[in-house]
């Protein structure tokens, strides 16, 4: 077992984490509000293209011809403002879906070449993938983007791999929980940041490449700065002493010490992928349930996200990084249950912002707790490729939640869509109040606490 990390050290890595994981996440936030834009002009593009006589073969005339074939099942007509909205969501769907096959591989390619290596390799891939997005002057270039990108993102599981190398049992729900913040910080600016980039015009041919250049920038930027300034972490590396007994001894290999386990990895892994296959399709819905309610524009929607953005990240600052993982996780799971029952009955604003103070409350702890609740089950040579099974699991929900529950939203109505998804949170938190328990060490902060005010 690798000793403990030294605090210094420890507080160097942290901000090399969060100052790198918040320049990728705004970077990533930057092309969320733009899909509408992106994909009509990608459209006009090709309409403008094809001739009267000449159908119109191309790849995105395909896939808007399988969606329209798609919205014709449904018993409720769906408004066609909804095509782009549509297509959106597909490429989100397949982008989580890329993730999905990506997460264990880089996790244990982490964990047999290092955390350090891993993610320098995926941040290549990342600057492919918007350096691909600048260029993209047509629908199947963008799309090659995105594919890319769905394929070698791995920041996020990597910084919660990292986290867990320099972080003690008594302190790593708080160290989570500062990776959580980054999420939340860079989804209440970034996408803001990104439709103003928008508005700049640059290249003709492009008039995304602004935000797109600047993603780029943000980029490279994490990049150098992880090439200069993050060191390796992962104990199997950075243990000396290991290293030297495993050449002395030839093939013989220095075993870690085994974990007891409190929670299995498949329980932590199936609650991860029923609460986001649940959570992702409500917020999936959110725009189409607050233009049928209130009328909602762009804006009003791009305001109320903010403000679940903006709330998590105050609870996640003040209040998450102080509770043990498995009862953020509980009150989280508890948050969306209230969260989907008040979205089912709501007839005025103020509703929609008390539930949206839920879904805040959901945002700030469930997957930050889960991501805790795994490392605690994982040994040091093993946390990659653990945590990028969960991630795994986490993705094919987020991929197919969406698709899912806006197809019952559209077919029986938004009293049984949402009806139907706080049963299943009603399911995924019985899991987790009755069958998850707190791995040793995760309450610690509690006593450590206590006994410094002691000493005080």
């Amino acid at each position: 077992m690798a000793p403990p990390v030294d605090a210094t050290t420890r507080k160097r890595v942290l901000k090399v984490i969060f100052v790198s994981l918040l320049l990728d996440l705004i970077s990533f936030t930057f092309i969320l509000p733009l899909f509408p834009q992106l994909l009509e002009f990608y459209r006009s593009i090709e309409a403008d293209a094809a001739t009267g006589s000449e159908p119109n073969n191309t790849l995105l005339a395909s896939v808007l011809g399988y969606l329209n074939a798609y919205k014709t099942a449904f018993a409720k007509p769906i408004d066609s403002r909804y095509d782009i909205v549509l297509l959106g969501g597909a490429l989100g769907s397949l982008f989580s879906l890329l993730q999905a096959v990506a997460s264990p591989v880089i996790g244990h390619l982490s964990d047999r070449y290092g955390r350090r290596t891993a993610l320098l390799a995926s941040m290549v891939g990342n600057i492919l993938s918007v350096l691909l997005w600048v260029m993209a002057v047509d629908f199947r270039t963008f799309l090659a983007s995105r594919i890319v990108g769905g394929l070698s993102e791995g920041n996020v599981q990597l910084a919660t791999a990292i986290a867990t190398d320099i972080s003690e049992e008594s302190n790593r729900g708080s160290t989570m929980a500062l990776i959580g913040a980054c999420f939340s910080i860079a989804f209440t600016f970034g996408p803001a940041l990104g439709a103003w980039l928008s508005s700049i015009g640059t290249v003709a041919a492009n008039p995304f490449a602004t935000a797109a250049s600047v993603s780029l920038g943000l980029i490279v930027t994490e990049t150098v700065y992880l090439y200069f300034s993050l060191p390796e972490t992962l104990p199997a590396l950075t243990n000396g002493e290991a290293k030297s007994a495993e050449k002395k001894q030839g093939t013989a290999k220095v075993e870690a010490p085994r974990v007891q386990r409190t929670n299995s990895h498949f329980l932590l892994n199936f609650v991860h992928f029923s609460f986001l296959l649940f959570f992702s399709g409500m917020e999936f819905s959110l725009p189409f349930m607050t233009y049928d309610l209130f009328q909602y524009s762009s804006a009003r929607n791009g305001r109320l996200l903010g403000y679940i953005g903006l709330v998590a990240s105050l609870l996640q600052g003040g209040v998450v990084r102080r509770l043990p993982p498995l009862l953020s996780v509980r009150i989280g799971v508890v948050a969306c249950f209230l969260a989907f029952v008040l979205l089912g009955r709501i007839s005025s604003v103020s509703a929609l912002y008390i539930a949206a103070t839920c879904l805040a409350t959901t945002s700030a702890t469930v997957v930050t707790g889960l991501n805790a609740l795994s490392s605690f089950e994982a040994g040091e040579g093993e946390r990659g490729g653990k945590l990028g099974i969960l991630r795994s699991w986490g993705q094919i929900g987020r991929g197919v939640g969406p698709i899912l529950f806006t197809s019952v939203y559209w077919w029986a109505g938004r009293g049984v869509a949402y009806g139907v998804g706080a049963a299943g949170i009603a399911g995924v938190s019985s899991i987790v109040l009755f069958g998850l328990k707190t791995p040793p060490g995760s309450e610690r902060i509690k006593a450590k606490s206590k006994d410094a005010k002691k000493v005080q």
